[in-house]
This record gives structure tokens, C-alpha cells and sequence, in this order.
């Protein structure tokens, strides 16, 4: 099997280094200081499986760099740099068999279709994280019982679908072939969209992790409304909650717990998090606090487009956006968490004194 990934950011390198682990002839298509170092040391992957230097692939930072013909073409750039990287990748349309997404979105399909033609894609979903510390180096920071979901966009099986399944398998991630893969996407930017929201609207500039929030009662309280509304957009949309990632989605539980059991469950799993010194946060709000744009348009954002769509009240959704909204322009400006406020900003009055 042969793949190219393009965009080896965090995820597609974990991916991708592993895959080229269990001997996958893989090809990543990265950042220029990111593949030099690739090419000089190797990749270097540490984090939840230990340490691997993983040389048995190729780097390019051009997707007409990569070459011969691939089986599959993994898609792990940013929402918002799709469209440039689609056409940075055209002349790759003619030796792709098979493309597909692993991005936190739901338009990820449509915009391959449009790219390459439906029957040359398949649809796909991943919980894994990973982040790059350095060029050449990744952590690997997050997995699930059940990490990757595979499925054919009109739900009949494949050969395709199945050699997937096999690949991510040997390279340890867990993964399930599904007929209704749309099912699990929007699942898991219920998911993705629920922590990153939260989180960055409960924090902002301050930082703080997941778990230092679940344990405070009130930043539960607001964790559990957030919930309940986009479990009402998704019950609206036809999605009965399936917890594809346990036990992480606990969307099934959260539907039938009362809001008082709810909060003290989410209570007790930030103090056991804690415990456990598990310290992360969702990437958007990572992403925030550099002073970098985030994915809030693509993930919550289509959640209050099918609210909206459905003339559904998700007050509590809507205004954590906005709160989101304003910190990403705050911080773009400033480009990332200020160590002190500017003098333009404190001569106005903003900073007090």
C-alpha cells in the first residue's frame, strides 16, 4: 500500500509515521523546516506509545514532489487551507486511486468530491492527536479504544474500506469499517466541537486544561448546557448518539442523566483527570492562544448553521461562539497571549490601572 498525507502537521505525522512503522510505503507532504528535519534525523515521534524514530518514509514539502502512484491520499491540512492545498495538489488527481479526510469537518467530503470525482473517495474519522514540538518531532498525545472509522459515503462495503481498516490496524490504531461513516463524522465534531468551545470560552487567555475546568462546578454546569444543546441539534439532524469513541463520548449518558447528574459525572471526571495529572486541551484553543485562527467557523459553526436550518434555540452554543469569536481576534491582533498589555490599549483605558 501506498500513501501520500498531505499536510504532516501533527495528526497526519502520527499518522503517517506510524502507518510507515508497520511497513506502509508512506510519503508526507509538510512544512519545509518539518521535512528537512525529517530528512536530515528522521521522524521523531514521542508521546502515549513512547519514543520511535521512524526513517522508513519520505518527506517532500510539494505535493508534485511526491512521487509514482499512490492507493491513497490522506487529507490533514487546516479547514481553512483546503482549497489552496487541493489545487497545490492537482497534478496528484491522476495517480490517487483513492482519496480521503481526516479533518474536523463535515464539508471535508463534498470538497473531495468536487476534486477528484465521488467514486474516488471514501469517508474516514479519527480521534488521534498530536502535535509538533519541533521540527522533526511529534507528540503523540491522544488515542481511543476505537480511533478510526472507515466507511463508503453511500454505505455499501469495499475492498478499499476493508484494506484501510487492515492497515490502521497494524499500525495500531484500532479502527471499524461503518455504513453510515457521515453518522460518525458528525459525532465526532459533536465531540470536538463540545470540549474546544468550552474550553476556550471558559479559559480564554488564561490557558488552564480540562481537567483544572471540569472539577469547578460551575465550568461544569456550563460544560453540561453546551452538551444538551448540540445533542439537540444532533437528535434533530436524525443522530441518535452512539458513542463511537468511548469512553470519551459520553453523549448516550449525558442524553439520559438529569443536569444535576450530569454536572457531578463531569465534576468527578475532572477531579479524576486531575488525579492522573492529564493536563491537555482541545488544539482550538491552542491554536487561540498563538495568536492563530481557528477552526470555530467549520466546527461549531456548522453546528448553528443546522440550528439555524431547523429554527432551533441554542443560546448558550451562540454565545460561547461569540466569546470564542472576539478572544480569536483579540489574540490573532496581538498574536498570541500578550505577556503585558499593549500601551495603545492601556493609554485608552482598556487595562485599567
Amino acid at each position: 500500500m501506498r500513501i501520500c498525507v498531505l499536510g504532516a502537521g501533527g495528526l497526519g505525522s502520527v499518522i503517517g509515521g506510524w502507518l510507515a512503522e508497520s511497513g506502509v510505503d508512506v510519503t508526507l507532504v509538510g512544512r519545509p523546516a518539518h521535512v528537512e528535519a525529517i530528512r536530515k534525523n528522521g521522524l521523531h515521534l514521542t508521546g502515549i506509545r513512547g519514543e520511535r524514530v521512524v526513517t522508513r518514509l519520505t518527506a517532500v514539502t510539494h505535493p508534485e514532489q511526491a512521487s509514482g502512484e499512490f492507493d491513497f491520499l490522506f487529507v490533514t491540512v487546516k479547514a481553512a487551507g483546503t482549497p489552496a492545498a487541493l489545487i497545490d495538489a492537482n497534478q496528484l488527481r491522476g495517480r490517487v486511486k483513492t482519496a480521503l479526510s481526516l479533518q474536523n469537518t463535515v464539508c471535508k467530503d463534498d470538497d473531495l468530491i468536487g476534486w477528484i470525482g465521488r467514486d474516488h473517495v471514501v469517508g474516514a474519522s479519527t480521534i488521534e492527536g498530536g502535535t509538533i514540538v519541533k521540527p522533526g518531532v511529534v507528540c503523540h498525545t491522544g488515542t481511543a479504544p476505537t480511533t478510526a472509522y472507515f466507511g463508503e459515503l453511500d454505505g455499501t462495503a469495499s475492498s478499499r474500506v476493508d484494506s484501510l481498516v487492515k492497515a490502521f490496524d497494524a499500525a495500531g490504531f484500532a479502527a471499524r469499517a461503518v455504513d453510515d461513516i457521515r453518522h460518525v463524522e458528525w459525532e465526532k465534531l459533536l465531540q470536538i466541537s463540545l470540549a474546544a468551545v468550552w474550553s476556550a470560552s471558559t479559559f480564554g487567555a488564561l490557558g488552564g486544561s480540562f481537567s483544572q475546568g471540569l472539577h469547578i462546578r460551575p465550568a461544569a454546569e456550563h460544560y453540561v448546557q453546551l452538551a444538551r444543546e448540540f445533542l439537540s441539534i444532533s437528535l434533530a439532524m436524525g443522530h441518535q448518539p452512539a458513542d463511537y469513541y468511548a469512553p470519551y463520548s459520553r453523549f448516550r449518558d449525558l442524553q439520559a442523566w438529569t443536569f444535576e447528574e450530569a454536572v457531578d459525572a463531569m465534576t468527578a471526571i475532572g477531579r479524576s483527570m486531575a488525579d492522573q495529572q492529564l493536563f491537555g486541551r482541545p488544539s482550538l484553543h491552542d491554536d487561540l492562544l498563538r495568536g492563530r485562527r481557528t477552526e470555530l467557523s467549520f466546527s461549531v459553526g456548522a453546528w448553528l448553521a443546522e440550528a439555524d436550518a431547523r429554527g432551533l434555540a441554542v443560546p448558550t452554543v451562540r454565545c460561547a461562539y461569540r466569546i470564542v469569536q472576539s478572544l480569536e481576534q483579540w489574540m490573532v491582533t496581538l498574536g498570541g497571549v500578550p505577556s503585558e498589555l499593549p500601551e495603545k490599549v492601556v493609554a485608552l483605558g482598556v487595562g485599567g490601572t
